[in-house]
């Protein structure tokens, strides 16, 4: 009689069709308990996410500096907002932080930083903040030319030579501060002389290599798949390179500006 039931006729047909014994009470309640399907895996990355981030970043640090510019925030609140900042940009770039706080928090600090040195530059020198910003516009511009039409190919031995320009780099600043102390304009670096503009141009062009690895970094990474939460850290990348430059450039018209 069993064999002419049709609910068992279908179990044993279940069962043949898994490959299997037909399932028990106990597993079929374990069937259903289950989730109805596994989670999503994390969104890759894309090069909108990188946009949005880089916006988002870049715009927060220059609307702080705006405000400090409009504020006219001391040079010594200033310098104390730029050492936090150099903080947690140390801490995010040796963590390669993905921590939108961290990053953002970097942007605020150092933002009060870079608008109140313009504002002081603006006052000496009249008209070279924009002078500045487009200077550093065309830079972006020619950088990503360059990546993009793969004019100079980014090779680990590219990535050595530019890591290690910039300890050097660092290193001269750090004895020229430390020489300033003791001898007015310290080893000459950072002085309106031929010396000081073939180091403004160098640090200028520094600038522009980091930009061309923060390129290709985003390009890899989108390439491989990276998650979506790394777009911060690439923004992160941009807004460095785009404030050592605008930096760089603001000191470099400065030597050929007249003061008011």
């Amino acid at each position: 009689m069993e064999s002419k039931n049709p609910i068992f006729s279908r179990q044993r047909q279940a069962g043949q069709s898994w490959g299997g014994p037909t399932p028990s009470p106990e597993q079929l309640q374990g069937m259903y308990d289950a989730p109805a399907y596994a989670p999503p895996a994390q969104r890759p990355m894309t090069i909108d996410d990188v946009v949005v981030r880089g916006f988002m970043t870049l715009g927060t640090l220059v609307v702080t500096g705006a405000a400090a510019w409009v504020l006219n925030v001391p040079l010594g609140i200033a310098i104390a907002c730029a050492l936090v900042g150099v903080v947690l940009a140390l801490i995010a770039s040796f963590k390669q932080s993905t921590n939108p706080a961290l990053i953002l928090g970097y942007a605020v600090f150092y933002g009060v930083f870079v608008g109140a040195l313009s504002h002081t530059y603006e006052m000496f020198f009249n008209g070279i903040v924009l002078q500045a910003v487009l200077g550093t516009a065309f830079a972006f511009g020619a950088v990503l030319a360059v990546h993009s039409l793969k004019i100079i190919r980014v090779t680990p031995k590219l990535v050595r030579f530019v890591s290690a320009a910039a300890i050097a780099a660092l290193g001269l600043m750090l004895v020229n501060l430390i020489v300033g102390f003791f001898n007015d304009g310290g080893i000459g670096i950072r002085t309106d002389s031929p010396l000081g503009w073939v180091f403004s141009i160098a640090m200028i062009l520094l600038g522009c290599f980091f930009l061309l690895l923060d390129f290709d970094s985003i390009e890899q990474a989108i390439r491989m798949g990276a998650p979506e939460k790394f777009a911060w850290q690439a923004a992160f990348g941009l807004t460095l390179s785009l404030v050592w430059i605008y930096l760089e450039v603001l000191r470099f018209v400065s030597y050929f500006s007249s003061s008011d």
